[in-house]
Parts: C-alpha cells; sequence; structure tokens
C-alpha cells in the first residue's frame, strides 16, 4: 500500500505535512516526529463513532430521553468518591502514574472488588502475561469466577475478544502497549495511541461498558502521548506519590461526570493498597513540636478539607542572590508572598536562601494557603515558633491584604475535629454567627496584623 509520510506533534497531536521545530498547534520546540501512514487513509481511520444507536438527526433538547443509569459503586471508598460517586455506564477514565506507583494494583482491587459483588469484569494486559497477572492476583487475594484476564497487545484481536465478551467494566494497561497492524509506526507513538484509544471510545459508547485504561506519564510527569488523549476520555486521573514511601495520591484533574478536584490517599502495603480515611491526621502525625517555620494551614480538595503543614526554612545571609526551592507550593506564589514581605514589613530576603515545602507529598496550590506560607517565613525568619495549635488560611494580595476564601466553615470544622484551639482567617470572612465550640477565631486584614497576633510584637 502506497505511504505518505506525516509529521506529529507529541504534544498535542496536530499533524503537519512537513517538519517543523515549533509546532504550531501548542507552540513546544522539538515535540514533532515523522511518522509513515497510509495514504487518504489516515482521516477516516481515526473518524470515532460514539452514537449509541438509539435516536439520530437533530432534535429538540427537551425531547431528547435521559437515561438516570445508577453508578455503579467499587466500594472503595477513597476511589468512588474521586471518582463522583462510582462508576458511569458508557465512561472512559484515563489513569495516569510514574512507573511501579501502584495504577495495575489498584486497579485490579477495584476489579476484585467488583468481581466479588457480582459483576463480570476483565483486565486486558499489554505488558503482562497471565502467569503474571495470576501472581499479583494471589498476592492481593483476588479470587473470583467473575474476574477474567487476557494478555494481548494486537488490537485487532481484543476488538475480537470484546466481541464475545459482555463485562460491566474494562481494564486496558496500558494504552501504550497496544499496537493496531493498520499503522506501520510501532506501539506508543502518537499515531498508535490515537487510534488504539479511539477504537476503545468507539466501543465503550456503543456497549453498555466502562473501561479504565493506564497511561504512562513523561519524565515531566504529564501523560505520555498526544494532548488529544486527555480530550477524548470522560475523566483523567492521576497517580501521585514516591515510590520509596508509602503513601500515595490519588487525583482527578479532570471529571465530566463529578468534581474535577477530589483527591484520595492510600497506603501501599505487601497486601495492596489500604484507604486512609482521615489525610488530615496522615499528613500532620509526624509535625514537629516547638520548631521554628513549622505552620498548619487548612486546604479544600474537591469535597474535602484537608489540613496540611507548611515548612519554611530561611537561611543566610548569603554572598550571592538567595535561592527559592519548593516541594508541593507554587514557586511564582512563593516569590510574590516574599515581595510583600519585603515591601509591606520591611524584611529584606533577598540575599536569603528560602526553602519552602508542604508535607506528606501533598499539593498546597490554592491561594487559601498564602497566609499559611507567609507565616511560616516569618517565624523561620524571625527563629520564633507560631503556637502548635493554630490553623491559618486566606489569599495574599500584591497590596499585603488578606483576602477571603470560600468554604470557611468546612475547613473550621476539620480543624476543630484534630483539637485545634484558634484559626486565624480572612476579616472579611469573619462573621459573629461563625462560630465552633472550642474554637478561637481571629479575622485579619493584612499582614502587619499576622505578626502582632502570633508573636505578640
Amino acid at each position: 500500500m502506497k505511504t505518505e509520510l506525516v509529521f506529529v506533534c507529541n504534544e498535542c497531536g496536530k499533524q503537519m505535512m512537513k517538519w517543523m521545530g515549533r509546532c504550531p498547534g501548542c507552540g513546544e520546540w522539538n515535540t514533532v516526529v515523522e511518522h509513515e501512514a497510509p495514504a487518504g487513509s489516515s482521516r477516516k481511520r481515526h473518524v470515532v463513532h460514539v452514537s449509541d444507536g438509539d435516536e439520530r438527526g437533530v432534535q429538540p433538547i427537551i425531547k431528547v430521553h435521559n437515561s438516570s443509569v445508577p453508578r455503579l459503586e467499587i466500594r472503595i471508598t477513597e476511589l468512588d468518591r474521586v471518582l463522583g460517586g462510582g462508576i458511569v455506564n458508557k465512561s472512559l477514565i484515563l489513569l495516569g502514574g510514574d512507573p511501579g506507583i501502584g495504577k495495575s494494583t489498584l486497579l485490579m482491587q477495584a476489579l476484585g472488588a467488583l468481581a466479588d459483588s457480582g459483576e463480570r469484569v476483565l483486565y486486558m494486559s499489554g505488558e503482562e502475561s497471565a502467569e503474571q497477572l495470576k501472581l499479583r492476583a494471589d498476592r492481593l487475594g483476588i479470587q473470583s469466577d467473575n474476574f477474567m484476564v487476557l494478555a494481548e497487545n494486537r488490537l485487532e484481536n481484543i476488538l475480537d475478544t470484546l466481541k464475545n465478551e459482555q463485562s460491566s467494566v474494562m481494564v486496558l494497561d496500558s494504552v501504550q502497549s497496544v499496537f493496531s497492524g493498520a499503522l506501520d509506526s510501532a506501539a506508543g507513538g502518537v499515531s498508535q495511541v490515537r487510534h488504539v484509544a479511539s477504537a476503545i471510545l468507539d466501543y465503550v459508547k456503543r456497549n453498555n461498558t466502562a473501561c479504565f485504561i493506564v497511561g504512562h506519564v513523561t519524565k515531566d510527569g504529564a501523560l505520555a502521548g498526544p494532548k488529544l488523549l486527555e480530550h477524548m476520555v470522560d475523566t483523567v486521573l492521576y497517580f501521585e506519590g514516591e515510590r520509596n514511601h508509602a503513601y500515595r495520591i490519588l487525583r482527578a484533574v479532570k471529571n465530566r461526570f463529578g468534581s474535577a478536584s477530589e483527591l484520595a490517599v492510600f497506603e501501599m502495603d505487601e497486601l495492596g493498597l489500604i484507604e486512609v480515611a482521615n489525610p488530615s491526621e496522615l499528613f500532620l502525625s509526624e509535625r514537629p513540636e516547638s520548631v521554628s517555620g513549622s505552620t498548619v494551614t487548612a486546604l479544600v480538595e474537591g469535597t474535602r478539607p484537608i489540613l496540611a503543614e507548611i515548612q519554611a526554612l530561611v537561611t543566610g545571609p548569603v554572598p550571592s542572590q538567595g535561592r527559592r526551592t519548593c516541594l508541593g507550593v507554587d514557586a511564582q506564589r512563593l516569590a510574590l508572598m516574599v515581595a510583600v514581605l519585603e515591601k509591606k514589613l520591611g524584611i529584606q530576603l533577598g540575599d536569603h536562601d528560602i526553602f519552602v515545602n508542604a508535607t506528606g507529598g501533598i499539593r498546597a496550590s490554592e491561594p487559601a494557603a498564602d497566609l499559611a506560607v507567609v507565616a511560616a517565613l516569618l517565624s523561620s525568619f524571625a527563629d520564633k515558633v507560631v503556637p502548635p495549635n493554630t490553623v491559618l488560611f486566606g489569599e495574599v494580595g500584591l497590596a499585603g491584604e488578606v483576602r477571603r476564601v470560600s468554604r470557611i466553615e468546612a475547613r473550621i470544622a476539620e480543624a476543630a475535629k484534630l483539637g485545634f484551639k484558634r484559626v486565624i482567617v480572612p476579616a472579611s470572612n469573619f462573621d459573629t454567627r461563625t462560630s465552633v465550640k472550642g474554637i478561637d477565631i481571629k479575622g485579619i486584614t493584612n499582614v502587619k496584623e499576622l505578626t502582632s497576633l502570633l508573636f505578640n510584637c
């Protein structure tokens, strides 16, 4: 068959007729690679049909039949909550994460729980043999006749098998390991990933099933392959954590059927992943006492308030420009906080090294963590201890003002549950009607008030 050369961006999947150093679609440099494709057929191959065959053509929205199908609960509470209450029928869910982080373990446990409840499930692996899957299943204690496995990495064979298979939920592990014989490129390439995902999406939308697909991530932590893959699926989940640590964080970054900011915490054990029902207690379990540079803030991840420790270390002065190092805190927001302290409080930090860390692997990316970061910086710089029973949250503006945040009642209630006695909040959030037994709530309007409130100066 006659072939033609196409050039595809590895980041966004845009096709071009000639090579370019910079992709005109996403603006990234050195991401365009060459692929061979049968002439005249590539456009047809990638068309995805998502109609379920009920009613077709243009029709008024009020006459569209709304079939309210209940969600399928996995009975792993944390995973169900991140998905928005369970699995939606005919949905495609993408799970990404570093190698060895526990993606396969989590999905096998999920299918095992569904199989135990009477659902027929199918685990398809293009990377492991059936014997290897059995070893993991034995370690996780999965013993069910409803749990089916398929070790296959050729797309056409997988689709032929699915014609005679009626499973409630499927797993494809991983999309980068499966290839189609209709394409000349190797498995894992942009064209292959897009074609495989399109075929699985087409099958899922036409049949009463849902599917998890596992995706590899790049060294930068993004999902490998074209961005089109994330746009095609209904839900995108990231599994994060350090392989040398026991705790893992499952985060939803896209969800058409629920909140796109939910978070769940698991602990990796030799027998599998164990749910952590109270992440706040976990993140604060090793907090040092009577140490400067340590504060506690209340974050909101989706529907859940979580208390997290913010640590700061200010050292110096140093002969040259000071370094800025962040873990779990946005570097740009840290730069803003340092500038505010220098301008509004007269503290010179330009020649100091500054290190800020959100402990436990949590990502304190919302502006509500600003006040805790400022307090930690002040505490470390002055070498004074923030009262250990204090929680702080609020957005800090460039004028040094402390701005209101959302869901203040939930944040305060979480602090009270873990025994904290004082909460410092934006004055605009403070309401005399907002009260929790045993909690002293203080409202402040700017960062100058923070120093006197924390250090009595």
